[in-house]
């Protein structure tokens, strides 16, 4: 984001939506013609006080003038220069240069408009080392994942890109209560022509240390008053319906928690509800 930090009405913008701009180039500025004007009275005021040190060093060695005399003088080059400073300073930060070669995304602002201290004028991005891609990650996701991870980017239309997690947030967004990571991609000739605001699909392999059974989510019966999932499962030739710990459940599995000498199961996915079931707990 590129910010204007005065008050004043916007009289110059140099670039828009879309367009490429060079290092250290004018973007945009406000009036600036008094503030110029004040900045050449200050330093006039610098000189003048600077000058008076030496007209007063002058008289103090004709015994005209005292030492009280040369204090106060050069307390006034101090406190022209400090005004000189904050005026040098204010118009500066009502022009707006670019920090770097780079695009811009999007313009929040016309010619002719007031302009506030923090309110956005630009929002700008790098040419080089700045394509990123921003994915939202439940609590129980992003347990799953760490920096610099590599990631398989899918983009439309344009193949498929390497990336890694280059960003996790340390606390999850306030409103949707996801955590916001980020995700950079490699340069390469697929990129280039990838379009700020374009949908990606992400795929992120991770492993836990925790042994499941995966089965549809139609073997699941019931829940019970334990929150553990009900399935039925062949026991020597008769449905067993038995109570599981559940790791995580999605839209087309669920995953239950098994030992480490867990056997196979033979899971009844259909027709469960209209046999004879044997309830036990496991």
């Amino acid at each position: 984001m590129s910010h204007l930090k005065l008050f004043g009405f916007l009289t110059q913008l140099y670039v828009d939506e879309g367009e490429i701009f060079k290092e250290n180039q004018l973007l945009a500025a406000l009036d600036i013609s008094e503030l110029e004007a004040e900045k050449n009275a200050a330093y006039s005021r610098l000189l003048q006080a600077k000058r008076n040190i030496e007209r007063v060093k002058t008289l103090m060695k004709k015994k005209l003038s005292s030492q009280r005399d040369l204090d106060d003088a050069i307390t006034s080059v101090e406190t022209t220069r400090a005004n000189y400073r904050v005026a040098n300073y204010n118009l500066e930060k009502a022009q707006l240069f670019s920090p770097f070669e780079g695009v811009v995304v999007q313009r929040y602002t016309d010619l002719g408009e007031l302009q506030t201290p923090g309110s956005t004028a630009l929002q700008v991005a790098s040419l080089t080392g700045n394509l990123i891609v921003r994915v939202s990650l439940t609590g129980e996701e992003i347990s799953l994942v760490h920096l610099n991870q590599k990631v398989e980017v899918h983009l439309a239309y344009l193949g498929v890109v390497d990336g890694k997690i280059s960003k996790i947030p340390a606390i999850a967004d306030s409103q949707n209560h996801l955590f916001n990571i980020e995700i950079s991609l490699e340069e390469n000739q697929i990129t280039k022509p990838f379009i700020v605001g374009q949908l990606a699909r992400i795929l992120i392999h991770s492993q836990t240390d925790n042994l499941v059974y995966r089965l549809p989510i139609e073997a699941l019966n019931a829940i019970d008053e334990q929150g553990k999932a009900l399935i039925t499962i062949e026991h020597n030739n008769k449905p067993v319906q038995q109570a599981f710990t559940i790791f995580k459940l999605d839209n087309d599995f669920i995953y239950l928690l098994a030992q480490d000498n867990a056997v196979t199961l033979d899971v009844i996915t259909q027709g469960w509800n209209k046999l004879p079931l044997i309830s036990t707990k496991k």
